[in-house]
């Protein structure tokens, strides 16, 4: 269960890492991105061994990476072009 914990948080680092830099633009401040990725993470991979159980290491790392992008993803605002509406009301 420690290296899971482990595992999870340094990929939810990883992931954090990736979408700063990739979409640094879209994104709130930085230290929001890197508390979210790890706590993400770190609930995904508790989320998995609760459901899984003992003995599933590779599959509960995969669910934490699952959940910690999906909380990236809440973060990301829309780009700053405005979108046009298909009825103009």
């Amino acid at each position: 269960m420690l290296l899971e914990a482990l595992g999870s948080v340094l990929l939810g680092l990883a992931l954090s890492w990736a979408a700063a830099r990739h979409l640094p633009d879209r994104l709130p401040a930085r230290r929001v991105v890197f508390t979210t990725g790890p706590a993400g993470a770190l609930f995904g991979a508790y989320v998995t061994h609760a459901a899984l159980g003992p003995g599933h290491f590779l599959a509960t790392l995969l669910g934490a990476v699952a959940i910690g992008a999906v909380l990236l993803s809440l973060l990301i605002r829309p780009s700053t072009r405005r979108l046009r509406r298909a009825f103009p009301f």
